[in-house]
């Protein structure tokens, strides 16, 4: 019997992934290294996710996964990366809507929204969409294990017409990132996430409005939208969720620095 080939030993050793990682500017090169070798299978795989990320990838995308809401939400490349504060808007949905049955993500990136409210209300119906083909597939991938159901196209467009008027919670993680700012985004947004979950027009808010415009067709009777944005912009949003009809005001968390609009029909 031919014997089988052992597979390379782990790396156990931090020190080299932390100095490449410091070398490379990493401010969290520690943290960086430990989450690496917890995920790579093999010393050489640990090595080369540290150059990857030495070389500027997101660490999301370097693990192939980040952390959200308590959960393990799968990141493909040149998808959106989840961002902790976000999980700010989905403790105001619970909140605001906690007995929903149905749950729409619009702009949903890896779904990772869609998801973390599929854990918390178990047995909702749930749906996401996004118009980047890329972001589906992932998203389709983290909300599987739920139930839930992705699909491909412009905001409600995407939908099945069977949601019209059901909806408990609607999702918008919008692009909110005036056109003009883009380019002074980190690098690793600007270079390795795609733009159209980015850019928001001249003054971020083109999708937010359009968003809110379509909200109340789509929403059940108290269902509601919740759409993250800047304090800057705050307030021009919460009057573009007013003008759509929608009872509106503005949640504040200090702590994550998120500005949280949310409308009910």
């Amino acid at each position: 019997m031919a014997a089988v080939p052992a597979s390379p030993a782990p790396l156990t050793d931090p020190s080299p992934l932390v100095a490449a990682l410091r070398a490379a500017g990493c401010v969290f090169a520690e943290d960086e290294a430990r989450l690496i070798l917890t995920t790579a299978r093999t010393a050489e795989e640990a090595t080369a996710m540290a150059g990857a990320r030495a070389s500027g990838l997101p660490l999301e995308h370097v693990l192939g996964w980040a952390e959200f809401h308590g959960l393990r939400i799968t990141v493909g490349p040149g998808v959106f990366v989840p961002r902790r504060r976000t999980e700010f808007l989905v403790d105001q949905a619970l909140a605001q809507a906690p007995d929903a049955r149905v749950i729409v993500d619009l702009c949903c990136g890896s779904g990772a929204l869609g998801a973390a409210l599929a854990v918390a209300l178990d047995g909702a119906e749930v749906h996401a969409a996004d118009i980047d083909p890329a972001a589906v597939r992932c998203a389709r991938h983290n909300l599987a294990p739920h139930g839930g159901h992705a699909h491909t196209g412009d905001l409600y467009a995407a939908l099945p017409a069977g949601l019209r008027g059901r909806i408990g919670i609607l999702t918008a993680n919008v692009p909110y990132v005036p056109t003009a700012e883009v380019p002074l985004l980190p690098a690793e947004a600007r270079d390795h996430e795609p733009a159209v979950a980015l850019d928001g027009g001249p003054d971020g808010l083109d999708v937010l409005r359009r968003v809110a415009a379509g909200a109340a067709e789509w929403l059940a009777p108290g269902g509601c939208l919740l759409s993250e944005t800047s304090a800057r912009q705050a307030p021009a949003a919460l009057a573009a969720f007013t003008r759509a009809g929608l009872a509106a005001h503005v949640a504040v968390s200090h702590e994550w620095d998120a500005h949280v609009v949310i409308g009910v029909r």
